[in-house]
């Protein structure tokens, strides 16, 4: 752990909010205590560090990440950009990106960095490549970095796992994307805590496509509404429009349409919401073809 960069980031942070060593210290340890942190010439307990991290408005993992990784703001900007080329479907952007920081030390020294950029890789490989074996080979190995325990696994992890579950469904083999879904579930269910609340709206999605495909349209639409709820649960409206249309379109397939109309309604206003235009018009004519 590098002291001397956690206790720099401890004063840049102090000093951009406005306050002193010895107000940062009150109800915490002394001011004497927080300058010799400052100048890295202790580090403090964990509890500590807590206290003095919540006191800055940040979390504590913050400073433990900036001890492993002097220029986390860099590896954070590298990831940010990788999640939105992963979003945004810009696999060509995602190559170069992953290309250009393989031979950095901050990733190839760092294995939760390398992980990052090798779970990319298997996504562009696969996306642009169409090459599922070599694909999951570095989604494997990306997951190998970290993995310690059967047991227990990490939230990114799963969300790698996840991601070799999606490109099977992609090809149709169905019975293997489900298959590895279900591992991820009875991971994700003995986690004690998400951080990242996403992973079981996106997991419970592509459950429920994967069962319809397998046309199992009942319990489809039960990952559909258990998804919804934990989406209105947690204030999070990701994936909330494409659930409501999931759950309008087994309906469909159920010539259930007055019911499919409604929900495919309630998707539209979500998409309306947040100004998605690809999905606007697509189920606009789906409902007025109902009508």
């Amino acid at each position: 752990m590098n002291f001397a960069v956690v206790g720099q980031k401890i004063k840049e942070l102090r000093k951009n909010i406005g306050i002193s060593q010895e107000e940062l210290s009150e109800g915490i340890c002394t001011q004497a205590q927080i300058s010799k942190i400052e100048k890295g010439d202790v580090y403090p307990y964990a509890s500590t560090l807590y206290l003095i991290s919540t006191k800055l408005g940040v979390d504590v993992n913050y400073f433990f990440d900036i001890g492993m990784t002097p220029r986390l703001d860099y590896v954070q900007e590298v990831s940010k950009q990788l999640i939105k080329a992963r979003r945004n479907l810009e696999y060509i952007e995602m190559k170069e990106i992953v290309r250009t920081e393989e031979e950095n030390p901050l990733f190839s020294n760092n294995k939760r960095n390398l992980q990052l950029l090798l779970w990319h890789k298997g996504i562009y490989q696969y996306e642009l490549e169409k090459n599922i074996s070599k694909a999951e080979s570095s989604l494997r190995d990306a997951i190998s970095l970290t993995h310690t325990s059967n047991k227990v696994w990490s939230e990114r992890e799963l969300e790698i796992l996840l991601t070799i579950g999606v490109m099977y469904f992609e090809i149709g083999e169905l019975e293997n994307s489900f298959e590895i879904y279900q591992e991820v579930k009875e991971h994700l269910e003995i986690l004690p805590y998400i951080s990242d609340y996403t992973i079981k709206t996106r997991l419970y999605y592509n459950i429920a496509r994967v069962l319809t495909r397998l046309r199992n349209l009942e319990l489809s639409n039960e990952y559909c509404k258990d998804a919804i709820q934990w989406c209105i649960q947690k204030d999070n409206m990701y994936l909330l429009g494409e659930l409501h249309y999931h759950m309008g379109y087994n309906l469909e397939l159920q010539s259930d349409l007055e019911h499919a109309k409604k929900y495919m309604q309630k998707a539209l206003t979500v998409f309306e919401l947040q100004n998605d235009d690809k999905y606007i018009k697509f189920i606009t004519k789906k409902i007025n073809d109902m009508n």
